[in-house]
């Protein structure tokens, strides 16, 4: 009665000592009571992982059934309503001359690939369901088999990234949502702190585009004494960055916190401006020559390291005060296409955002300074979160967005954004 009362580990501790003891005192019966401790073993650390099994498996099977079930609702009317779309563009194809206009031609065939580009995938998509339940099935008719859960699992993740992207896509119906992206970053002047975070943020876009299977480049840089950026440059030259990545505009705090309550919490900043980066058509638009002020920089004034031979570029917008440049590119006639093309974008997105059409229409100062305009907070201490204040979101894995994980913030900004348009 009295080991019946004890825990069952303790006293399955002191059967398998007494065994031992059994065997030390009998040594022929030393191969079955090895076997025996063998055998007895095995439950214990079946009964020790039992419930982690139990439970991933249930968390997978859940997961798979979630998404073999959006796969099933959704992909149907996206196929129907993609395949309609190619029908009619090969309609468009056949009545055009492809002579006649080049670029049209080259435009119109562009989207045409990508139409039948989109209508596989749908397809393969619901090759990938019926695998997906199908490999289910036979998991558990095969006594739970974990790794044919794992190969059910893999797929269902294809299935949701894909979905995820498609939908989203079908949201970013603005002007230049389509076209890549070009971010700059600035820290906040002489704040070693601010430099540190500028380059950490650099970081978190490249790693983005990292995740969307595509490459981002650094093309300037401005570093700081200490391993930081005092501002950087990157471009992403794929579809949809821009749309994507649009509500990334303003500042970034990174708030600390010491351990005294009592002390104010202190803040590292950095700007984040983001124009399209035309690579789905030309930034349509005109600039009087008169209009801009051009000049030379023989030396980056962040970098006084940089040859004073520079190729560097800078391009001043004298009716609205707009200011680009380019560093990058080898000659200063590179440099000066360059910085253009990124000051029509300015002047684009400035347009768009006024419901305007001309350039003369803008208003003197009104192009915003993203100094003024705070888009995200970043906490470390004492609770690791992310506030996003476009959205008014709250997302609990900072490191996680850091790491360039950043699909919630832009869904949460995509989807609040269409919520204010319909209103």
């Amino acid at each position: 009665m009295a080991a019946e009362r004890l825990p069952t580990a303790i006293f399955k501790e002191t059967h398998f000592k007494n065994r031992r003891n059994m065997r030390n005192f009998c040594p022929k019966s030393r191969a079955p009571a090895n076997f025996s401790f063998r055998a007895s073993q095995e439950p214990l650390d079946d009964d020790k992982n039992k419930f982690y099994k139990e439970l991933g498996m249930f968390s997978l099977r859940k997961r798979i059934e979630d998404s073999v079930l959006r796969a099933e609702m959704l992909t149907p009317t996206a196929l129907e309503f993609e395949e309609a779309k190619h029908v009619d563009q090969e309609e468009v194809i056949r009545d055009y001359d492809l002579w006649d206009d080049i670029g049209k031609s080259n435009e119109i065939l562009g989207q045409l690939a990508d139409s039948a580009k989109v209508v596989d995938t749908l397809r393969d998509l619901k090759y990938k369901a019926e695998e997906a339940k199908l490999i289910t099935e036979l998991a558990e008719m095969d006594n739970i088999n974990y790794s044919l859960f794992k190969q059910a699992y893999t797929a269902s993740l294809d299935l949701n990234k894909f979905l995820d992207k498609y939908e989203m896509s079908k949201l970013l119906k603005e002007p230049y949502d389509v076209e890549g992206a070009c971010i700059t970053i600035e820290s906040r002047c002489g704040d070693t702190y601010s430099e540190r975070w500028a380059s950490q943020l650099a970081q978190m876009y490249m790693k983005w585009a990292e995740r969307q299977g595509q490459a981002g480049r650094i093309v300037e840089r401005c570093p700081s004494n200490n391993g930081g950026l005092k501002s950087a440059t990157i471009e992403l030259e794929f579809k949809f960055a821009y749309g994507y990545l649009s509500g990334e505009r303003g500042v970034h705090s990174l708030i600390r916190r010491s351990e005294d309550t009592s002390a104010l919490p202190e803040a590292s900043l950095a700007s984040v401006d983001v124009i399209p980066l035309f690579i789905e058509s030309s930034a349509d638009l005109s600039i009087d020559d008169e209009d801009m002020l051009v000049s030379y920089p023989s030396y980056c004034e962040d970098n006084p390291r940089r040859s004073r031979t520079s190729s560097a570029v800078h391009i001043q917008h004298i009716p609205t005060g707009l200011e680009v440049q380019s560093t990058g590119e080898r000659s200063r006639f590179a440099n000066k296409i360059k910085a253009l093309n990124r000051l029509k974008a300015k002047l684009l997105v400035l347009l768009r955002d006024q419901g305007i059409s001309c350039v003369e229409s803008i208003k003197k100062g009104a192009p915003l300074d993203h100094w003024s305009r705070e888009t995200r907070k970043y906490f470390f201490h004492p609770t690791k979160i992310v506030h996003d204040l476009r959205s008014g979101g709250q997302f609990p894995d900072v490191n996680a967005v850091l790491n360039g994980n950043l699909d919630p913030l832009i869904a949460a900004h995509i989807n609040s954004r269409k919520s204010s348009t319909v209103i």
